[in-house]
This record gives structure tokens, C-alpha cells and sequence, in this order.
């Protein structure tokens, strides 16, 4: 996610390389947090990332709206914290040399972004299983990243969807204790930075991670 306009000064820069220390910083609490206490890590979480959005020069929160900024969230549902398996695209469709299904994101403000699918998970939401694909981003360092729709966008929710992972943002819960798997908790949900100002630029979900359930867990806008 990046913001439309000129370059960035060295004090900008510096000041964002310590909003990503500190997000870091963040998701290593909580991960080891939620291994004993997933609700007391998500309290944390909400905490700390409601004082990042208010207080940060980086914050993708309009400066004149930051003072009264209050960041809303559904309750935590520990049916929504889940351990579930990559499983790999089949071989036919893996792109030679990117280890996976290599596709361009639409951008919020117009364009597009590289990555390649990884693999698909299998989420057991309550109402019955839904397939999401996992893909890694081929900017900045690469990463893990898992956006999603849902049947809250546009109400309760930014109407392009939110995030669950994105690790080149250190947005990460962390391996799950068997091989290839991953934790998802969707009380971590967050909007992406163009939720809170349209001059950011996001990589948006897929019509693949478009779920035709609620989601009501993590941060809401209204």
C-alpha cells in the first residue's frame, strides 16, 4: 500500500520504516500472545493499531480526522480462528519459474499489481467451508498476502474488501502446528489504507476471495 503524490522526503521514509517496526513488533506479541490467550491477543492488537491509526504521521487516517478517530470492531468470535492447510495449485497450472498461478491485482487507484496464487486454503466457517486463495506479492521484498470480500462490504465494511495477512506489511498470525498450514483468525481482519483515504493505493481481492457469507469479525466502518 502506498500513497499517491511526490516522493517522500527522508524524514517520511524514516518515519515509515518505524511504523513497520512497530506493526512487527505488534504481530510478535501477538502471535505468541494468542498461543495462550487468542482474545487477550486481540485486545492488544486492537489497542495498539487504533493508537498507531490516531497518533502516526504514516497513519492512513486524514491528519484533521486523527483526534477523534476511533477505530470499531465486532466482538471476538473464537469460532473465526482457524488452522488451516496450503494446499498448492495443481501442477498444470503453476507458471514456470514463479511456483505458482502468476495474475495481477487490480489497485485502488487505477492498475495493477503482480503476484502469484501459492495455493488455496479451506476455511470451516460455521456456515460451511469456503475456498480462499493465498497468493505472494512480487514487489518490495515478496510476502504472504490474503485479502477478502465479503457480505459486509459496502455496509458495515470498506466496500473492496479487507485484509487478513499481508507479511511485507509484518500483517502475519503466524504457522499453524502442522506442515504447510496457516493460522487465519478473521477478529484480525483490517481495512487496507485506501478504507481510510482514497489517495492510497491498494492491491484489492480477486473475484476467487469473494465469500458470499458475513464476516462480522474485525475492524468495521460503521
Amino acid at each position: 500500500m502506498n500513497k499517491t503524490g511526490g516522493e517522500p522526503t527522508a524524514a517520511e521514509r524514516l518515519a515509515l520504516a518505524e511504523w513497520r517496526r512497530r506493526v512487527s513488533d505488534l504481530y510478535a506479541t501477538v502471535r505468541a500472545q494468542a498461543a495462550r490467550d487468542p482474545s487477550a491477543a486481540w485486545q492488544l492488537w486492537r489497542e495498539a493499531r487504533e493508537e498507531l491509526l490516531r497518533g502516526h504521521s504514516q497513519s492512513p487516517v486524514p491528519v484533521a480526522d486523527r483526534a477523534s478517530f476511533r477505530a470499531r470492531h465486532w466482538p471476538y468470535d473464537p469460532r473465526l480462528r482457524f488452522e488451516v492447510a496450503v494446499e498448492s495449485d495443481p501442477v498444470e497450472t503453476v507458471a514456470p519459474g514463479f511456483g505458482g498461478f502468476s495474475l495481477a491485482l487490480p489497485i485502488s487507484t487505477g492498475g495493477e499489481e503482480a503476484f502469484t496464487r501459492i495455493g488455496r486454503v479451506a476455511v470451516p466457517f460455521p456456515e460451511g467451508a469456503r475456498r480462499l486463495g493465498l497468493y505472494w506479492m512480487a514487489g518490495y521484498a515478496g510476502g504472504l498476502f490474503l485479502p477478502f470480500r465479503d457480505a459486509t462490504n459496502g455496509r458495515e465494511t470498506y466496500g473492496a474488501g479487507r485484509y487478513l495477512l499481508d507479511t511485507a506489511k509484518s500483517a502475519d498470525l503466524g504457522a499453524g502446528t502442522a506442515p504447510d498450514s496457516l493460522i487465519l483468525d478473521f477478529n484480525f481482519a483490517f481495512h487496507p489504507s485506501c478504507a481510510f483515504d482514497p489517495r492510497w493505493s491498494c492491491p484489492l481481492a480477486p473475484p476467487e476471495n469473494r465469500l458470499d457469507i458475513p464476516i462480522e469479525a474485525g475492524e468495521r466502518l460503521a
